[in-house]
């Protein structure tokens, strides 16, 4: 059993390391991709703050396809190119959107949210699926959090399809 527990007055750039840590270890050893998503999602969800949604999309076809993940029901399908994630899924390239409601096609899941990132998950050269958290706070994510969330998906990602 896993006991992780975030410090609460700790700055960003420690609750990023804290959180790579506890993703490392609890996906290490398990060979499933979806139980290892849920759990991420779970630590995301536990150790960054501000945060209404938190998860991730998994490749499927030609579009990406919601996967596990902590907050309020989802949009369920989103075609590369659509939206914030789409867009990071076709450009294998970090989104961070300090305002989605300036973002072009932006999908509204939940209308709350108010700035997001989505970080790709690409192993091998494959496209596995896009990691996306959402906040209901302007400006929420920033270059560390993009630092810290791309170390993490480069971790894990061979755990993750």
């Amino acid at each position: 059993m896993f006991d992780f527990a975030p410090t609460t007055d700790a700055d960003k750039a420690t609750l990023h390391a804290d959180l790579l840590f506890a993703a490392d270890a609890i996906t290490r050893d398990e060979p499933d991709a979806i139980a290892n998503m849920a759990n991420v999602a779970a630590l995301i969800w536990q150790y960054l703050p501000d945060l209404n949604w938190a998860g991730f999309y998994r490749m499927v076809g030609d579009e990406l396809v919601l996967g596990p993940f902590q907050g309020k029901p989802a949009c369920i399908r989103i075609p590369l190119g659509r939206g914030v994630c789409g867009t990071a899924a076709q450009t294998r390239e970090t989104q961070l959107v300090e305002d989605v409601h300036a973002f072009p096609g932006h999908i509204a899941c939940d209308a709350a949210s108010a700035s997001e990132i989505v970080v790709p998950v690409v192993h091998d050269g494959r496209l596995i699926g896009v990691l996306d958290l959402d906040s209901p706070r302007p400006a929420r994510f920033d270059a560390a959090d993009a630092a810290g969330l791309e170390a993490l998906v480069q971790r894990i990602a061979d755990r993750l399809g």
